[in-house]
């Protein structure tokens, strides 16, 4: 039986459009198996914080999910399925599982090889401990919008529950807020809208864990909306422009923020919490602790590490240009500081790590350091532990060999100390995820 030649004015461009589109999905599937063949090669295949778990018998293989991760090649379809092809990459924005039309992606923290320890925190933000409320970074959010929302529903929470009941007037506040970074700052601004009589207590700077970023770095790439000002109007912004931000929202709300006053101690009765610094005690009905996880930065324990030139840290690079800089650590922050320094300035870098690779890394700031070394700004030694710190030297044991450098400044970049010990004595129950 002959086609009727009118059938192919539509069957032709048809069939050109399904073959263009198929040899278009193959040619995204070898790019998403190359992706995920490299991480797995670097070890860099396990998800370091919240990310998509994707239900094979649900994904229909649309590709919803991969168009909307705002940071690129994360998820990739292989065999007709998403997959994260790219999991150290993931920062748990979330957009794909809103993208997902059939409901096949949850959120969790951890896997079945790599538990995550974060503290027991319900729906309304609320611990085991009635009472006590935990908010952004420290309940596994790592995002700044995500933080700014979990402080105000953690307010509003709180708020609420205020509400039901007469304020004691032996009492210092409605509510303690421990922590200036992003949460703290949107649920200052949300106590201050409740009428809440709120306490703001900051053991540094303002910005918490933000402004302990690198001069320069990108650290919002999605709007938010803060309690009593409204939609911050910026998509992309950096670190100083961020800080200078909430500067002037904070002098705009006239938010109260008590600086360089640390909490070190906990305590609960029945008349509500008593929270202790250095400086004095307060007494309120409800805590929100809105710190980072990163909590005390990890020291080396070498001796002579008292010494000024040591800090935890990079702040502003143009302070190091012309000195001899060590940097100790293998993670991100290490990896960052020290590319900045050698791209930016003509500080003599070396970046020192214990372990014989930078797989806890992302690829970006590992080809950062690979071009500066390539480059011959910046000296890399590997399985390097520091002995001995000097005013003007630095000495290294290295593959059982020690070496003496000369040196300026030590900056350590060896992660913090979880305040798990703070929180278990608080009474806060500590869960390990696997994939929950």
């Amino acid at each position: 039986m002959a086609i009727d030649e009118r059938w192919l004015i539509y069957l032709v461009p048809l069939a050109i459009v399904v073959a263009v589109h198929l040899l278009l999905r193959r040619k995204s599937e070898r790019k998403s198996l190359a992706l995920l063949s490299e991480a797995r090669a670097s070890g860099l295949d396990e998800p370091t914080s919240l990310h998509p778990h994707i239900n094979p018998l649900l994904c229909i293989g649309c590709g919803a999910c991969v168009k909307a991760c705002p940071e690129g090649d994360v998820l990739g379809l292989i065999r007709g399925k998403a997959q994260l092809v790219a999991p150290s990459e993931c920062i748990g924005h979330g957009a794909c599982r809103a993208a997902c039309p059939v409901g096949a992606i949850a959120l969790v923290f951890g896997t079945e090889r790599r538990g995550v320890e974060l503290p027991h925190v319900g729906p309304d933000f609320q611990t085991n401990v009635p009472g006590l409320y935990i908010a952004g970074e420290l309940g596994g959010m790592g995002l700044i919008r995500n933080a700014i929302e979990q402080g105000h529903q953690a307010m509003t929470q709180i708020a609420g529950r205020r509400k039901q009941h007469k304020r004691d007037k032996l009492q210092d506040a409605d509510v303690v807020i421990v922590g200036a970074g992003p949460a703290g700052i949107s649920a200052s601004l949300a106590a201050k809208v409740s009428g809440l009589r709120a306490v703001t207590l900051e053991q540094e700077e303002l910005g918490g864990t933000v402004s302990h970023y690198p001069r320069g770095k990108l650290v919002m790439t999605a709007p938010a909306v803060l309690p009593g000002y409204g939609k911050m109007k910026f998509r992309e912004v950096g670190k100083e422009a961020l800080l200078e931000f909430w500067k002037g929202v904070i002098a705009r709300a006239r938010l109260q923020i008590d600086y360089g006053e640390r909490v070190e101690a906990l305590g609960r009765d029945e008349q509500g919490f008593t929270v202790s610094t250095g400086r004095r005690t307060l007494r309120a009905p409800a805590v929100l602790l809105a710190i980072g996880r990163r909590g005390t930065p990890r020291r080396l324990g070498a001796p002579g590490e008292e010494l000024s030139k040591v800090v935890y840290r990079l702040i502003d690079p143009r302070q190091y240009a012309g000195r001899a800089v060590l940097v100790v650590g293998g993670g991100d922050s290490a990896l960052e500081a020290a590319a900045t320094l050698a791209e930016e300035t003509d500080a003599r870098v070396t970046l020192a790590y214990r372990g014989n690779g930078f797989a806890r890394a992302k690829s970006k700031n590992r080809a950062r350091v690979a071009a500066a070394h390539a480059a011959g700004r910046l000296d890399i030694r590997m399985e390097t532990e520091v002995r001995r710190i000097e005013p003007d030297i630095v000495e290294i044991e290295q593959a059982g060999q020690f070496v003496r450098l000369s040196n300026n400044a030590v900056i350590v970049c060896a992660g913090g100390i979880l305040p798990t010990d703070f929180l278990r004595a608080a009474g806060v129950e500590i869960e390990v995820r696997h994939g929950r």
